[in-house]
């Protein structure tokens, strides 16, 4: 599915402590396995009672009251060919996007080789390839 124009990023800060009203019941094991809190997400789409949120290549139906948009967009998004800025040299692609609400700042893990790379990014950290 394309992304609309402009794409809205935004959180979805739900914990299970919260119950399973928000999330639609197709995508609940799924929505939680992701732990979405920190997680950057896209809002593509939205219904009477659902708004549609992507993740990577993932999709959720999930309730409009917990999320919360971002004003700012991150430099990077799901699939963006970077390489990092300082040694140790990697190059990849973007898997996760985190944003830290205390320190405003995006962060970002990379796939290289069709893996994860264990370290998580700061923007300036990273460059488009």
């Amino acid at each position: 599915m394309p992304r609309p124009k402009p794409v809205v990023f935004g959180l979805y800060g739900w914990t299970p402590e919260y119950g399973y009203r928000y999330i639609h019941p197709a995508n609940r094991r799924s929505f939680e396995w992701l732990e979405p809190l920190g997680k950057v997400f896209e809002k593509i789409d939205e219904t009477d009672d659902w708004i549609i949120l992507r993740y990577d290549e993932q999709q959720f139906f999930v309730s409009p009251e917990l999320f919360k948009e971002l004003y700012q967009k991150p430099p990077f998004s799901f699939g963006d060919q970077v390489k990092t800025t300082a040694p140790p040299a990697h190059q990849g692609l973007i898997s996760d996007v985190y944003f830290d609400e205390r320190a405003d700042a995006f962060q970002f893990q990379v796939v290289e080789k069709k893996r994860k790379i264990q370290r998580v990014f700061e923007a300036d950290e990273l460059a488009l390839q």
